[in-house]
């Protein structure tokens, strides 16, 4: 007769125990899409911002042209060099040139906190005076951090 109270009240606890368990899996839930919903807006809202502005010449020779967002956690800023043909220039060596600089620069720009936070890949594309496009330069999130 005890052996049955005693399955009885550890089924229960077993019950209890597992209730509790998806409670706290549906809330864990919940808070991490919330939170992942409040970034996406919050990344969405700085991108509209940057556009906002854009055109807009950001060092001599360089225009950032507009920001979007082609994937998740992807960063692409659209840019073009001023004083480029492609048809003349050595676009290796500016490519090799532009890359050091932006991992530094990356590293030390608080604009970019947000996606430093949430490792985003940056994609910084650049085309040449008369559009054509020149190369990409991908930099990943422990390249900045």
């Amino acid at each position: 007769m005890q052996n049955k109270e005693t399955k009885k009240k550890q089924n229960i606890w077993l019950l209890i125990t597992v209730g509790a368990a998806l409670i706290l899996v549906g809330f864990i839930q919940f808070y991490f899409y919330k939170n992942v919903d409040t970034v996406k807006t919050e990344i969405s809202e700085l991108v509209d911002k940057y556009n906002k502005n854009c055109p807009l010449v950001i060092q001599e020779g360089i225009r950032l042209d507009s920001v979007n967002l082609p994937e998740t956690q992807i960063a692409q800023y659209n840019l073009t060099l001023l004083n480029v043909e492609k048809e003349t220039a050595e676009v290796n060596v500016i490519k090799e040139e532009i890359e050091k600089s932006l991992i530094s620069t990356a590293k030390a720009n608080p604009g970019l906190q947000v996606f430093r936070e949430n490792d985003f890949i940056l994609v910084y594309s650049y085309s040449d005076k008369k559009k054509a496009f020149l190369f990409n330069v991908k930099i990943l999130p422990d390249q900045y951090k």
